[in-house]
């Protein structure tokens, strides 16, 4: 099968129209989202309908919890603290449940779906280092695990030592496990602005990266419009 997946939307309708219409033309079987759906941007009720109404299985991210008070904000900066209580008073209560009931760990045709780590999914830690990965990658079952988090793709490998890639494609190996951070719809940190998702081919076991341009001065916009941070705006520009 394949599978579309999608990962740290926040709140991004212009990002994740975008990355839809890809979706589309690339025709997988099914589409998934690792979590936050919210968070940061200024269309978290237009973003929570599409997941909604589509019916994509999505999980928790962080964001998500914090808007239902799943996760203390005392631990995010500034900037992400704002944009959650100003998401807190926009959001109707239906979607609140929805957020409230996602579940941190799922998995799906041999391949596992986390929004941080495997090892304290309900911590959000961040997988960023050879030894993160190895932690994660001990817990694993099954070949492979799709994650967010970090805003940043980049697929981990466990062989001798833990080695990792950024390669826009990458071939995973029959009995080699891996994690893969299919990077962040609407919000990339790894210095391209453009909107990131993955392609998995759970048969061929092979893994795309693709990067989808979409319009950022209106996203930007919107954020400055609804008087959230202005860094909010600014970052979308220069993915990171």
């Amino acid at each position: 099968m394949l599978y579309a997946i999608i990962s740290d939307l926040h709140s991004n309708l212009e990002a994740l129209t975008a990355v839809l219409e890809d979706i589309e033309s690339q025709k997988p079987d099914r589409i998934v989202c690792l979590g936050d759906i919210v968070g940061y941007g200024a269309n978290p009720i237009e973003c929570m309908k599409i997941i909604r109404e589509r019916e994509i299985l999505t999980i928790a991210g962080n964001h998500d919890f914090a808007v239902v008070g799943k996760t203390n904000i005392n631990y995010f900066n500034a900037y992400a603290k704002e944009a959650t209580l100003w998401t807190r008073k926009v959001l109707p209560e239906s979607d609140k449940e929805f957020l409230r009931d996602l579940p941190l760990v799922e998995y799906i045709d041999n391949f596992t779906m986390v929004h941080g780590t495997l090892y304290s999914p309900e911590l959000f830690d961040y997988i960023q280092t050879t030894y993160d990965a190895f932690l994660s990658l001990q817990l694993l079952e099954g070949q492979v695990c799709f994650l967010g988090h970090s805003h940043v793709p980049i697929t981990f490998f466990q062989g001798e030592v833990i080695s990792y890639c950024q390669k826009p494609e990458v071939q995973l190996e029959k009995g080699v496990k891996a994690l893969v951070n299919v990077g962040s719809v609407g919000q990339p940190r790894d210095e391209n602005p453009k909107a990131s998702y993955a392609l998995y081919d759970s048969e061929k076991l092979k893994v795309w990266i693709r990067r989808i341009p979409y319009d950022i001065e209106t996203a930007a916009k919107k954020i400055l419009d609804a008087n959230l941070p202005k860094p909010l705006a600014e970052r979308l520009h220069l993915g990171r």
